[in-house]
């Protein structure tokens, strides 16, 4: 479900700050950007009439989302609703190919659900970072 509109609420914020540098400052501008940016997408994931994740992104004219913001709640981790995250993005928005950077704690949730994986080197001092890829397959008319 869309979430955007509802950026200040506690349960939302919480959960973008699990996918943000650790510091207020930051998950502040995100959510600023989330409020003055109508290309960004904020879609909350319910399971059983709970909230447990967040995804953020956006899609261009071409139709490659490039994700910004993925994250379930720690108490839901585990349980496949990352990968519920992605398969209902895909089939709510259509996108050809799905974009995201990441830091090698999330790689190996990105491979096992199909997306090549890149190294992009040491991006910031100490810290590698990777391009994560999945190209959606057409479906059969």
């Amino acid at each position: 479900m869309d979430v955007k509109s509802r950026l200040q609420e506690n349960l939302i914020q919480e959960l973008l700050s699990y996918s943000v540098f650790p510091d207020p400052d930051v998950l502040e501008e995100t959510i600023g950007k989330y409020e003055t940016d109508s290309n960004m997408w904020l879609y909350g994931y319910e399971s059983e009439g709970v909230l447990v994740g967040i995804i953020g992104f956006r899609i261009n004219d071409e139709q490659e989302m490039t994700i910004h913001h993925l994250a379930v709640e720690p108490h839901s981790r585990g349980a496949g609703f990352g990968r519920g995250i992605i398969l209902e993005i895909i089939e709510e928005m259509h996108p050809v190919r799905i974009v995201a950077e990441t830091d090698e704690d999330a790689v190996q949730f990105y491979r096992s659900i199909g997306f090549v994986i890149r190294s992009l080197g040491e991006k910031y001092h100490g810290v590698e970072r990777f391009v994560c890829t999945y190209e959606i397959e057409p479906e059969d008319e």
